[in-house]
């Protein structure tokens, strides 16, 4: 097979095997009403059950990296997809809301292995000096898996109910696991597989870049995920907006939030720096979330307009953490600073909906936004005077590109 063709291939199962477990992990936010009648939950409790998915998923993630390195990104993507279709199937079938938290806490566990391994599959495929277009392309599936999902599942709720909604989301984790196994190979010269050092959790954790950097991540995860997981409550309950409009409008956020992602990334490699441009998000995010809070409960198209493009904002952020975790890691530690990284952001993502359905309950909606304007205040605190590959001499602002390849050159030997 050839494999500069070839690698666009895996880029597009790689990427559609990541939007299928975004369809479950992001997009059941649109069918919070339905999920709040089918199982008698308050939003507290609402926020409890999509919560459990990232439960599941952050113990998961550097366990299935490791299996993953060591048997390859196939069997793993493929193993877990089936996992995630039997525990989302299993859903179907129950009407009590903590056996459904507890499968959906599975579902999230077994699809942890497509986020370990799909951006592995991209890395190993893609040489440096297009790896970083590549994952842009990659990390757009989690909010155009969103999207679609925002799209399709009220309406599927409307005909069949909850239950067919975990029947589709099953079926597409099946078809992303067939396409998994059918078409994605290993490259032709990945180095030979092995476990990795038990000295790379220690030098990671030791670098205090990176965890300011993982901190800000988190942070950042809270506006993220209010607007990702309460955007259709905030404009149907709080401002009397139709759900089906909500439902589009929330579809329209991932959308944007994916082009913001493209661009971001392109910004990035123009500017030499990830972090600059992850500040201005951070204050832009900030300010949206900031003005939306003083306009709810006000006029519901003027609450959208301000609300929509800073919830997209908020989702546009994560490849510039994603690959300046990976640029700032010790020498040969790339791939566990990035799973360090993506574990910080799916703790915020497993603590946010709890925490913001329970503001919201006991002072509001316009509580719940300032609480998206803190987080995302204190990550650009936390992110001040941080430093990137380069910039410790003080020699010149950026990272020159031929130095960027060879950091990115150090996730996948051999390339």
């Amino acid at each position: 097979m050839d494999t500069p063709r070839y690698r666009w291939v895996v880029l597009a199962v790689g990427t559609g095997a990541q939007a299928a477990t975004a369809a479950y992990f992001l997009g059941l936010a649109a069918v919070t009403p339905a999920l709040r009648a089918y199982f008698d939950l308050d939003l507290a409790g609402v926020g409890l059950l999509i919560g459990a998915i990232s439960v599941g998923l952050v113990p998961t993630l550097i366990p299935w990296g490791a299996a993953a390195d060591r048997y390859g990104e196939r069997g793993v993507m493929a193993i877990g997809l089936v996992g995630s279709a039997a525990a989302l199937g299993a859903t179907a079938l129950v009407t009590h809301p903590v056996a459904a938290g507890a499968l959906l806490m599975a579902a999230g566990a077994s699809g942890a292995s497509v986020n370990a391994a799909s951006g592995r599959a991209v890395l190993t495929w893609f040489p440096a000096h297009s790896r970083g277009m590549a994952m842009a392309v990659r990390q757009t599936s989690v909010p155009l898996g969103a999207a679609l999902a925002a799209v399709a599942l009220p309406v599927i709720a409307g005909v069949g109910g909850v239950p067919a909604v975990f029947v589709a989301l099953a079926l597409v984790c099946l078809v992303a696991a067939a396409a998994v196994t059918l078409l994605v190979r290993e490259p032709p010269d990945a180095p030979a597989r092995g476990t990795r050092s038990a000295g790379r959790m220690r030098d990671v954790v030791a670098d205090r870049r990176l965890l300011r950097l993982s901190t800000a991540g988190l942070l950042l995860v809270v506006p993220q995920f209010l607007g990702s997981v309460f955007l259709v409550e905030v404009l149907h309950t709080g401002s009397g907006v139709p759900l089906a409009a909500a439902g589009a409008l929330l579809a329209l956020t991932q959308l944007l939030g994916a082009a913001g992602r493209l661009g971001n990334g392109v910004w990035s490699d123009r500017a030499g720096s990830r972090l600059r441009p992850l500040r201005v998000v951070a204050v832009l995010v900030a300010a949206g979330f900031g003005a939306a809070a003083l306009l709810q409960p006000g006029p519901a198209v003027l609450l959208a307009v301000v609300l929509v493009p800073a919830a997209a904002l908020a989702v546009s952020w994560n490849g510039l953490v994603f690959t300046a975790a990976g640029e700032m890691a010790p020498p040969g530690r790339a791939a566990t600073a990035m799973a360090v990284s993506n574990t910080a952001n799916y703790v915020g993502a497993a603590v946010t909906p709890v925490l913001g359905g329970a503001v919201a309950q006991a002072a509001g909606w316009p509580a719940m936004l300032a609480l998206g304007t803190a987080a995302a205040a204190l990550a650009l605190l936390t992110l001040r005077g941080l430093r990137e590959p380069g910039d410790e001499a003080d020699v010149t602002p950026t990272v020159p590109r031929r130095t960027r390849g060879r950091r990115h050159g150090t996730v996948v030997p051999g390339h």
